[in-house]
């Protein structure tokens, strides 16, 4: 409810809670509203993308979000988060190796990434899992094979793995000196980083739903995280329409030519706010690549703009603060630059 608190110079009443409570679900109302003034067609256009994209990641939400509130309602939360805190380098392993095979596109992760933090699971194996889900799934794997050839996508398979490894040992590492404190938000949940706040253990009932208490903490928690998810996706998704309109793919991808280190650190750059969605980028890639683009500015462009797409990069906004934002961010540039870097040497040994 707006705030009806009289202004020092008059009765208006000002809105400032309004805007802070709703400002991403009003940010999206009112890029709508904009584009059917100045662009209806843009506009109805952008509103089915949305809409499409929530549809497809629709069952990823439904799974994760019953999976978090089911977890908060039995107080397995308490069982998940302390199993990721007896060894965490090999949370870190297996967060890397599960994101680079699992089927989870970056808007799929999203949910399930809420979910983790939420639950007291460290950033580093978080983060580990984080950064190489976006970049290759089974599905990406084939069509990757069939497109650039089955050595490109095995390196890319790797480069997941690697960059996944890379960030879970380099968050591993900040968190032992108390750097990454409290990564999440306020009010998005009450994990911890490194395990240092694992909440105390309590009895697990997993039949929840014989206490009326613990009905209402399902209800609550699944509709906190549903409203989450779904504003960020949104408006997320309204943007990404917006790029692929407005950009042509063509304008990115064809400032990539060349050979040398040069193109590696540009494609890494152009990479970051890539629209591109994986399968998109794949045949523009090839094209180039047989125009005589190094392959290695290839695989960066395609690891930096899987990890840092617009969905991925807002839902790591939306749940981390932004020192975490940022190290996110830097993680997925240089483990972009060194994947890119390294397929070139390997192609050229």
């Amino acid at each position: 409810m707006a705030d009806t608190t009289l202004s020092p110079h008059g009765s208006r009443p000002t809105f400032g809670p309004l805007w802070r409570d709703h400002r991403v679900w009003l940010t999206s109302a009112l890029i709508l509203a904009l584009l059917a003034v100045f662009d209806l067609a843009q506009a109805a256009a952008s509103a089915r993308f949305a809409a499409d994209s929530l549809l497809h990641t629709a069952p990823y939400l439904v799974l994760s979000i019953a999976i978090a509130a089911w977890a908060g309602a039995t107080g397995a939360d308490n069982l998940i988060a302390r199993a990721f805190t007896g060894a965490p380098l090999l949370m870190i392993v297996l967060g890397a190796l599960a994101g680079g095979l699992s089927p989870f596109c970056s808007c799929g992760v999203i949910p399930l990434i809420a979910a983790l933090l939420a639950m007291g699971v460290p950033l580093s194996a978080v983060m580990a899992f984080w950064l190489a889900s976006p970049i290759m799934d089974p599905s990406m794997f084939f069509l990757t094979a069939g497109v650039l050839g089955l050595p490109f996508a095995i390196a890319k398979t790797a480069a997941a793995i690697g960059l996944g490894l890379f960030g879970g040992i380099a968050v591993h590492l900040l968190s032992r000196g108390g750097a990454l404190a409290d990564p999440l938000r306020d009010g998005v949940g009450n994990g911890g980083c490194g395990g240092a706040r694992v909440r105390a253990p309590k009895p697990v009932v997993w039949r929840f739903w014989s206490e009326p208490e613990r009905r209402a903490r399902f209800l609550s928690d699944a509709r906190k995280t549903t409203l989450f998810l779904a504003k960020w996706l949104l408006l997320a998704f309204l943007l990404e329409s917006l790029m692929l309109a407005w950009i042509p793919a063509e304008t990115v991808t064809t400032a990539l030519g060349g050979d040398g280190i040069v193109p590696i650190v540009t494609a890494t750059l152009v990479g970051v706010p890539a629209y591109l969605n994986g399968y998109a980028a794949l045949p523009l890639v090839g094209g180039l690549i047989e125009q005589g683009m190094a392959p290695g500015a290839g695989m960066a462009f395609l690891v930096a703009g899987g990890v840092t797409s617009i969905p991925a990069a807002m839902a790591v906004w939306a749940l981390a603060r932004p020192h975490v934002f940022a190290l996110y961010i830097a993680l997925s540039l240089s483990g972009a630059f060194l994947s890119g870097l390294a397929f070139q040497l390997w192609q050229i040994a």
